[in-house]
């Protein structure tokens, strides 16, 4: 059989879908076509602070960040704040065996999930659900830590439905003027915790007043929903009734507050080549700063994102490969 002649007339052209956050076709073209270390390129509009590195692993960076931070300021006797995103068992409990083996004092470190799974009325999820973002934080990094070393309960804070509208301000307070390190990665929809591409925070699109808004529940992006019910606390099954429809989470504010920001892009599908982050982590470095890829803003403040090799990867359309 010959060959398909292509012919530019012909050309298959369209808009992307209705509930996709960001339809730029000329810009995820462009970003589309990136690769490997043309992803470390600095683009005009970045802070001068904001860097991305291509790496191998980028794992044991974010763990050894997180810990030299948390050692250096015990030694010091100073406080520390860590906003940290969840579920990362993977991350939190080697966390808790080096402060354990280095015994680091952890008495005056505090610690903020960055978000919480919520109903359809907005009750946020108690401690106790085993899919839950505290839960995990808890019971991977809090109660991995040699009781005579790790922090009070009360130094450990998360959203309840008691504090969510003051959340922000228990961050500010607590941390004196913005946490030490924020640690968050882009979701499907480009969110950073529950800062989804939804009318909540887009509002009327300017940047400023999308930067300021604190924490709060929101009803979440649906590809968000799909993107949870791959994670192994929902089964990695596409069970996308299972996966609570709102969340309460912290804003662009406490974000833009934060000393230092780290950001990890490095999710794959259980160890294969298949990601539904290898898009996102080009449009979220490399696109414009806009409330409709909310990982952009991280493109404004001194920020180290790492990228792994596997998601800095070049994809094309694999007429062969199926899912």
């Amino acid at each position: 059989m010959k060959d398909f002649i292509v012919d530019p007339a012909t050309k298959f052209d369209f808009m992307p879908h209705d509930f996709v956050p960001f339809k730029d076709k000329e810009v995820c073209e462009r970003v589309r076509k990136m690769s490997g270390k043309e992803l470390e390129q600095r683009e005009p509009w970045w802070h001068p602070e904001f860097q991305v590195k291509v790496m191998m692993n980028p794992h044991p960076v974010l763990i050894a960040t997180l810990f030299s931070r948390l050692k250096e300021a015990s030694e010091a006797g100073k406080k520390f704040s860590m906003i940290l995103g969840n579920p990362e068992p993977d991350t939190y409990i080697p966390l808790a065996q080096l402060i354990n083996y280095f015994q680091v004092d952890c008495s005056k470190v505090h610690l903020f999930a960055e978000d919480e799974w919520a109903d359809q009325d907005g009750n946020i999820a108690p401690i106790t659900y085993e899919a839950g973002f505290a839960h995990s934080m808890i019971k991977y990094l809090y109660y991995q830590i040699d009781p005579k070393l790790r922090m009070p309960m009360e130094n450990v804070h998360f959203p309840t439905n008691a504090n969510i509208a003051d959340y922000s301000k228990i961050i500010n307070d607590v941390s004196e003027g913005g946490a030490d390190i924020a640690s968050t990665s882009p979701g499907w929809a480009g969110h950073m915790a529950f800062v989804d591409p939804i009318p909540e925070f887009i509002g009327s699109g300017d940047i400023e007043e999308w930067l300021n808004q604190p924490a709060q529940i929101v009803k979440l992006h649906p590809m968000t929903i799909m993107q949870n019910s791959l994670n192994g606390t929902f089964g990695q099954s596409g069970d996308i009734a299972n996966v609570p429809p709102c969340a309460a989470t912290i804003g662009p504010l406490d974000v833009m507050r934060a000393k230092e920001r780290i950001e990890v892009h490095a999710l794959a599908t259980c160890g294969t080549f298949s990601s539904w982050q290898r898009m996102t982590s080009r449009l979220c470095t490399h696109g414009p700063i806009t409330p409709y890829l909310p990982s952009t803003m991280l493109q404004t403040k001194k920020t180290q994102v790492y990228i792994s090799e596997e998601l800095a990867a070049p994809f094309e359309c694999w007429e062969k490969v199926g899912y």
